[in-house]
């Protein structure tokens, strides 16, 4: 049987090589234009992902003994670095990007999946650390589309990323200073493929349903819950919705609801 975690860091190829190859046509007057992230162009998209897996790489080969700078949430700063960045031609940027891809394979394969890393929260598996650059990746991705004005296109992939937010429940809660809800709860999605994928404890009362791609939006907080097709019960599941955060580090200022 395929190795999940050589499988999960297959996943994370096929996710960067998809976006790249989404933006590879577009003019390098659109790399330019404004995303969704507010202050960020599609270029410091590019560039935050290019600095992120660079310090991604040094930590899991041992370089560094902990991340230094980026992994803001998409509604951050610009980094030092993002900003000087914006020096480089569009050709330089890929090159950075694809260059930091390649260094952070290198270093994640060789490890055992329940190795574990620094970063910006409490440490975590090598397994998680990937996933986490997989979200990345495909969240602020969503925002380098929108802003080239591609519609994207996902994949069953996305179940790493509803795995990533479902586990982060309490921590979505400790990082905004709350009592995690320890109630049980269940999330029931079609990822995009139409293949379900559940978790959490059968007959809870607790429920969040709906498309995977709703799910993983709001808990990377591209997308307000009140703005998908989720359906939810009131109380625990749409406290949940409310405070979802996949990403480490503080909590994000997330997207203001579009309709009542």
């Amino acid at each position: 049987m395929p190795d999940p975690y050589q499988q999960l860091l297959d996943d994370l190829v096929a996710e960067q090589q998809y976006l790249d190859e989404q933006l590879a046509d577009i003019p390098d007057s659109v790399w330019e234009h404004d995303t969704p992230c507010r202050g960020w162009m599609v270029r410091d998209v590019i560039a935050h992902l290019a600095e992120v897996d660079d310090n991604a790489a040094a930590v899991a080969s041992g370089v560094a003994s902990q991340m230094e700078g980026g992994g803001r949430s998409a509604d951050g700063l610009r980094s030092a670095l993002q900003d000087s960045s914006r020096q480089m031609t569009r050709l330089q940027l890929v090159d950075w990007w694809r260059a930091a891809r390649q260094r952070l394979q290198d270093a994640l394969r060789p490890l055992d999946a329940r190795t574990r890393l620094p970063w910006a929260g409490p440490p975590m598996s090598a397994r998680s650390f990937a996933t986490a650059r997989l979200m990345e990746c495909w969240s602020h991705g969503l925002d380098a589309l929108d802003g080239a004005g591609v519609e994207p296109i996902h994949s069953d992939r996305l179940q790493h990323i509803a795995h990533l937010g479902f586990i982060t429940r309490s921590f979505a809660y400790q990082t905004r200073g709350l009592e995690p809800n320890t109630d049980p709860l269940r999330v029931e999605l079609a990822l995009p493929s139409g293949a379900d994928w559940v978790r959490g404890d059968e007959g809870a009362a607790n429920v969040i349903s709906g498309s995977a791609v709703d799910f993983c939006r709001v808990a990377t907080q591209r997308i307000h819950y009140r703005d998908t097709e989720l359906s939810f019960t009131p109380g625990a599941a749409e406290e949940f919705l409310q405070v979802a955060q996949a990403f480490a580090g503080p909590p994000g200022e997330g997207r203001a609801p579009q309709r009542r």
